[in-house]
């Protein structure tokens, strides 16, 4: 059997820490990096993802100087290149520098050291994302980090650039809330939205969809507002409108679907939708329909599932099928096989009577039953 990968091991290892223990050495001699790497690797691997973060910043707090300012001058020193500058996407760095931002928070946290964690976390993002600990200075000096972002929105480096809108999502997975309102967010991404680098208009898309479970109105209009601006190159535009608004679109927001051209009302008709009477739990669900235009049409096709829950009520969850144009006339076959796994971890199946919806253009226009069995 093929051992299961570890995402923690993967990123968190003896190897990354003797790499990040050399770093340090190389900068500064007196760097203790053999008792470094046996104290992080004491419990380390004992550890979750998240809390190696974390112990590996304590475990640095005593091998670095008490005095905050003299640690910062140890870890700048330490820093490794910058990231390449002429990537433009997924070019995230090591997560063995999370550690460094996670020990900004736990020592520079405070008025006395605001303006030393600024410009260390500004040369950390260069190197690797600091969005989380930057959450925890927005909680606690919004106005402050702010007026920051703002200049930082116009900064040389697309890290930093992404760094202003990943840091004020709303949601963002991982990270603490920040209660920011949409009118302080909204100015920044006026900034960032023409950005060229698909990293950073990727983090816009993705606050745009946070927004758009607040606010889906100002969404829309935001994005038919930098649309008709004609800043942003038009296919990178329309990609940004898809990926912001894919919530509002499996929701069959009509407002959201008439911004990327699909109409309320296609000009189609839908024969029924077909699935098996019984399907066992590990099973694939097999779904199968067929759409007629009598003109042509852009279409966005979801089909839904009404799961049933622990009380007997059920409770749906769309999933992509298709996006096409139909021409006049045309007649299109859609196939899906979905599995419907038991134990998966983010969701828990129950036996019972489940129902298919297949939405076209944000309406339901066929359904059916099926029954989940063990």
């Amino acid at each position: 059997m093929a051992e299961k990968f570890s995402l923690k091991d993967e990123l968190f290892n003896l190897d990354r820490v003797t790499y990040l223990a050399e770093l340090f050495h190389a900068s500064d001699s007196e760097f203790d990096r053999d008792g470094f790497i046996a104290a992080v690797m004491e419990r380390m691997l004992d550890l979750e993802l998240m809390a190696r973060i974390g112990w590996i910043a304590q475990c640095l707090t005593r091998f670095l100087p008490d005095d905050f300012a003299n640690a910062v001058d140890r870890i700048e020193a330490a820093l490794p290149p910058e990231l390449d500058p002429s990537k433009s996407d997924d070019d995230f760095g090591s997560f063995i520098f999370a550690p460094l931002s996670e020990y900004v928070v736990m020592h520079g946290l405070n008025d006395q050291h605001f303006e030393r964690s600024m410009v260390l976390l500004h040369a950390i993002t260069r190197r690797f994302s600091v969005e989380f600990a930057m959450r925890h200075f927005l909680i606690r000096y919004p106005e402050r980090v702010l007026a920051i972002f703002d200049e930082w929105a116009r900064d040389d480096n697309y890290h930093v650039r992404r760094l202003v809108s990943e840091s004020t999502r709303p949601v963002l997975p991982w990270g603490k809330k920040v209660a920011l309102e949409q009118t302080q967010t909204i100015p920044l991404l006026d900034q960032l939205y023409a950005d060229r680098t698909r990293f950073v208009t990727r983090s816009v898309a993705n606050h745009l969809n946070d927004i758009s479970k607040i606010d889906p109105e100002l969404v829309v209009a935001t994005l038919h507002d930098w649309r008709n601006r004609g800043a942003q190159d038009a296919k990178e535009m329309a990609w940004m409108c898809k990926h912001a608004l894919r919530t509002l679109i499996k929701q069959g927001d009509m407002n959201a679907l008439s911004l990327l051209g699909y109409r309320e009302n296609p000009a189609v008709t839908v024969g029924g939708v077909t699935v098996p009477k019984r399907v066992k739990m590990d099973d694939y669900l097999e779904i199968s329909s067929t759409i007629t235009a009598t003109q042509d049409e852009p279409l966005i096709v979801d089909f839904i599932i009404e799961f049933v829950k622990a009380n007997g009520e059920r409770k749906p969850k769309v999933f992509k099928l298709k996006q096409f144009e139909i021409k006049e006339g045309q007649v299109v076959e859609l196939r899906k096989r979905h599995r419907l796994v038991a134990n998966a971890t983010t969701f828990k199946l129950f036996t019972g009577a489940h129902r298919v919806h297949l939405q076209v253009n944000g309406r339901v226009l066929a359904s059916t039953d099926f029954e989940l069995i063990a």
